[in-house]
């Protein structure tokens, strides 16, 4: 099995519906997005995949939230935009963006320098 790992950033304000403390509040992070993937198959150039595809499909998936109040986009309409929530979001849309034997294998989000939410699916 090869892996891939390929990185990205976005900015963008969320608030956290339900919650009691400071994240209640409209607030911003400058979130960099990790994603993984994985395949047994390489091509007859000896890749996965490109990493200039896959760093294409990410950035396409981050420009539905990039400068964006998440909590006005369709994938968190009615969802919490928890970083939890971003990881999933992420990893199912990038899997749908990529061929069918390459497979996300997770996907990591820093909210900030300290703090990372993975999903790893199912």
């Amino acid at each position: 099995m090869y892996e891939l790992v390929v990185s990205d950033s976005f900015s963008a304000a969320h608030h956290l519906r339900g919650y009691k403390g400071k994240c209640e509040a409209l607030h911003g992070h400058n979130w960099k997005v990790e994603a993984t993937v994985a395949s047994d198959k390489l091509d007859s150039l000896g890749m996965v995949l490109d990493f200039t595809d896959i760093k294409k499909a990410l950035a396409e998936v981050l420009e539905r939230y990039d400068h964006k109040y998440l909590n006005e986009t369709a994938d968190f309409s009615e969802i919490n935009p928890t970083t939890e929530n971003m990881a999933r979001m992420v990893y199912e849309h990038l899997g749908a963006a990529l061929p069918r034997h390459v497979k996300v294998k997770s996907v990591g989000v820093w909210e900030s320098e300290r703090c990372c939410a993975r999903y790893f699916g199912s």
